[in-house]
């Protein structure tokens, strides 16, 4: 029944990161409370499990042309020290700040996305200017290491920032899905050499992650994007709330 559950959090989890991206660090919990994972275990596996998410992602994004990598290469290449740096500094920080930091995270993001959205079309950015490309690298920078720290991955700060940015919103979800292989990997080697994660777990709840994946790219190009939003911000103020309210 518990490894049920898992799965069903880990389908719902992969169907946000296809859908918007944001989503992935609401498997954090689930996987403490119903994989009975300790805090750095629980951040470790999920940022694994994200891995094999966004190459999916990638392929599904990349074949409907979402993908602008004039704007994704650079957010690619700020993450990869970050990611490895944030895995270190995760593994330094005590259990019960780490699931503060978190759950602080959570509501934070959940807040953020519920936020009206600003701008004009006519005011967005496309990544083609030396500035741009610039703010890019930083983004990408500031995701990998929020990601190598939370285990969330890069999507739960890149979507925001790309947003805050003025970038086009379907590209900065498209950019999401590629930053989640760098951050993975390049967090991941940070685990293994200053934490741990459990693969056999890892391998069960990816499995469902990659059929929500499927679901929830096929519903950012078919489905309201702020209907969806809503509904992943939602989740994440509750599972946020309740994570604070127990790590208090």
């Amino acid at each position: 029944m518990t490894m049920a559950l898992l799965a069903a959090v880990a389908a719902a989890v992969g169907f946000f990161i296809g859908a918007v991206g944001v989503g992935g660090i609401l498997l954090i919990p689930a996987l403490v409370l119903l994989g009975k994972l300790d805090i750095h275990q629980a951040t470790a596996t999920a940022l694994f499990s994200f891995l094999f998410t966004g190459l999916l992602g990638t392929w599904l994004f990349q074949r409907r042309g979402s993908i602008d990598w004039k704007m994704t290469l650079p957010v690619c290449t700020g993450a990869v020290v970050f990611s490895y740096l944030g895995a270190m500094v995760n593994s330094m920080v005590g259990a019960s700040a780490l699931t503060l930091i978190i759950a602080l995270t959570i509501v934070l993001a959940g807040a953020y996305i519920l936020l009206p959205a600003r701008g004009s079309a006519a005011r967005l950015r496309d990544g083609r200017s030396m500035p741009q490309q610039l703010l890019l690298l930083a983004v990408g920078a500031v995701s990998g290491f929020g990601s190598g720290v939370s285990g969330a991955g890069g999507p739960l700060f890149s979507v925001p920032m790309m947003l805050v940015l003025r970038f086009v919103p379907l590209a900065a979800i498209g950019t999401s899905q590629a930053l989640q292989i760098v951050a993975a990997v390049f967090g991941t080697i940070g685990n293994l050499r200053y934490g741990s994660a459990d693969f056999p777990t890892a391998a069960w709840i990816t499995l469902f992650e990659l059929g929500g994946v499927l679901l929830g790219a096929r519903a950012a190009h078919a489905i309201s994007v702020v209907a969806l939003r809503r509904m992943a911000a939602g989740l994440c103020v509750v599972v946020g709330l309740f994570m604070l309210a127990r790590s208090l």
